[in-house]
């Protein structure tokens, strides 16, 4: 037996169809398309039977809606899109405040000529209290002696394996807006927060040796009093401006002036370019560990 909201989701399908036609956006979350069931109930003339689930299911059969999932381990990500709907957009609907980082934003930055096949969506989480008086060498160097850690809220969909993470809050200090791939809107690092990102957590950006390219590629697009600035406004307990002064030193196309802004800065410690490293070697000049061959 036929359900009468059936028909009567029938009868209105083309104001269905005009309505989506016409909405700013082709992404839509399940309280949306709730929203817009009680908001057009009475002019699409459905029943008071007719659930969001059964709207769902009539756009999905019937019209250009499709169902998209992407399925992290603790809670799968659930979106309808009217038509086709870019990966981008698709992620950066996780969270309000999400935006595109480290291999990702180097790539849409065009700092490189790889293709990750790994996209890295950030989402801030609370800051917690500065630690910086408990900064030791023996801390630095049980730290660094162990494997990078890595988020293991990883998804795979359609060419890609989505990677959540989890930076610390910062306000989205350095977030900007720009056009992807397709001219579809993007929330992504800029330029001098992305070579920061990737300096902290080369394992997001292909290793050292891509992470020196990214320096490299990146002269003349980015600002290194304005890295330097970010840097200061990051705050981190390690002392990442060493790494930083040796990414811009060797990749050789950076002057003087650039490299006396991260000079300046004390350096009490060594430190390390990598988690991990075997054998590696040193520089005196930024007291920093670095993987041979580099």
């Amino acid at each position: 037996m036929k359900k009468p909201s059936l028909d009567r989701l029938r009868i209105a399908k083309q104001d269905i169809v005009t309505f989506f036609a016409s909405q700013p956006t082709r992404l839509f979350q399940y309280a949306d398309l709730r929203r817009f069931v009680s908001d057009e109930r009475d002019f699409w003339r459905l029943t008071d039977s007719t659930t969001v689930q059964d709207f769902i299911d009539f756009l999905v059969e019937n019209t250009r809606m499709q169902t998209v999932r992407i399925d992290f381990p603790h809670r799968p990500m659930i979106r309808y899109t009217w038509g086709e709907v870019s990966t981008y957009e698709l992620v950066l609907s996780w969270h309000p405040s999400s935006y595109l980082s480290h291999y990702t934003a180097v790539y849409l930055h065009d700092l490189t000529e790889q293709i990750p096949k790994t996209l890295y969506l950030n989402v801030e989480q609370s800051r917690k209290g500065s630690f910086s008086n408990s900064l030791t060498q023996s801390g630095i160097d049980a730290a660094f002696k162990r494997p990078m850690r890595k988020s293991k809220a990883v998804a795979q969909f359609r060419n890609f394996e989505i990677c959540l993470l989890g930076s610390m809050g910062v306000g989205n200090l350095g977030v900007v807006e720009s056009s992807g791939p397709d001219g579809e809107g993007i929330r992504l690092t800029n330029v001098e927060r992305t070579l920061i990102d990737i300096t902290v957590r080369p394992g997001y950006a292909g290793g050292v040796f891509e992470v020196l390219k990214t320096f490299r590629n990146a002269k003349g697009k980015v600002s290194i009093n304005r890295l330097v600035a970010m840097l200061k406004r990051l705050n981190y307990i390690y002392p990442y401006h060493q790494a930083i002064g040796y990414y811009l030193e060797r990749a050789g196309v950076y002057d003087e002036a650039s490299l006396g802004l991260l000079r300046k800065h004390e350096m009490n410690y060594d430190f390390y370019l990598a988690h991990g490293m075997k054998d590696p070697e040193y520089s005196r000049e930024w007291r920093l560990f670095f993987p041979k061959g580099l």
